[in-house]
Order: C-alpha cells, then structure tokens, then sequence
C-alpha cells in the first residue's frame, strides 16, 4: 500500500498562527479539468479555510488555475469544494470545533496514486506572544546549528 506521494501545495502559514493538535486525510471531489491542473501543480491554499456545513465538510478559497486547454469545462478557480470524509469523523471533529478557539485549516494538497487529498488540521489560534516565542526558539537553535558547525569544522 506504498502509494507515491506528490505534494503540490503546502500552507506553511497555518503552522505559523495555529498549534497544529489533529491532522486528517480527506478526499476532494473535483471536475475533471481541476485534476489536470493539479497534475501541472497549479493550486494555492494560503488564503483558504474550511467550515462544516449541514454534516459536510467544504473547503473555501482554494485557488486551482483554469485549465488552459479545458474552455467550457473550466469551472470558476475560487468556487467551494467538498472534501469527502465518514460521517463518524465529520461528527467528532464537529464536536471538538465547538469548543472555543478551534477551527479547520488546510495543511497540504497533494496527491496518494492518482487520487488528489487534502490534509485538513484542527488548529487553536496562536496568540501573539506564542508567535514571538516560537521565532525565538527557531532563532536559538538556528544559533546552536552554526555554532556546532563552526566547531566541527575547526
């Protein structure tokens, strides 16, 4: 079951102003000229959020490019799309969502084989000084790296 894994969108900024507590798989349902353009790795994440609606799970602002050989077929770049997951877990994590400070962030888009997934991530926003906290741990061990590189190297 070693599917190959091809990344093709990756939202770094949800690691920055959210602590990352739950990652899920999910299927996307897409039109035949949005997996073309995906297969060219034409996909934006960054400005897109997913919400729970009616027990069903959509993903807004996702951007995949026309297709440039799809003309009639293309559908609008921007438009909602459903991402497919049980029943069971759609619940659980509607559940979890009502608890204060949660929400649903799209981590990565990327293909398993020749099916496109989303990785969706249940996230707690990040306050501002948790932010400063974690650039001054990068900056401290960013230090530690070029010093023990300095020191092997002499």
């Amino acid at each position: 079951m070693g599917a190959s894994v091809k990344l093709i969108a990756n939202n770094k900024k949800a690691y920055h102003d959210y602590f990352i507590e739950d990652k899920y798989e999910t299927g996307i349902a897409l039109a035949g000229t949005e997996v073309k353009s995906l297969r060219m790795g034409k996909c934006s994440i960054k400005e897109s959020f997913v919400r729970i609606e009616n027990g069903e799970v959509f993903i807004y602002g996702m951007h995949i490019s026309p297709y440039e050989k799809g003309n009639i077929f293309n559908k609008d770049p921007l438009r909602a799309r459903k991402l497919l997951m049980h029943k069971s877990e759609i619940s659980k994590i509607a559940g979890r969502i009502k608890e204060k400070g949660y929400t649903l962030v799209p981590l990565q888009v990327y293909f398993r084989g020749s099916l496109a997934k989303v990785e969706i991530g249940l996230a707690k926003g990040k306050k501002l000084y948790d932010k400063r906290q974690d650039i001054a741990k990068k900056d401290m061990r960013r230090e530690a790296e070029k010093e023990f590189k300095l020191r092997n190297l002499s």
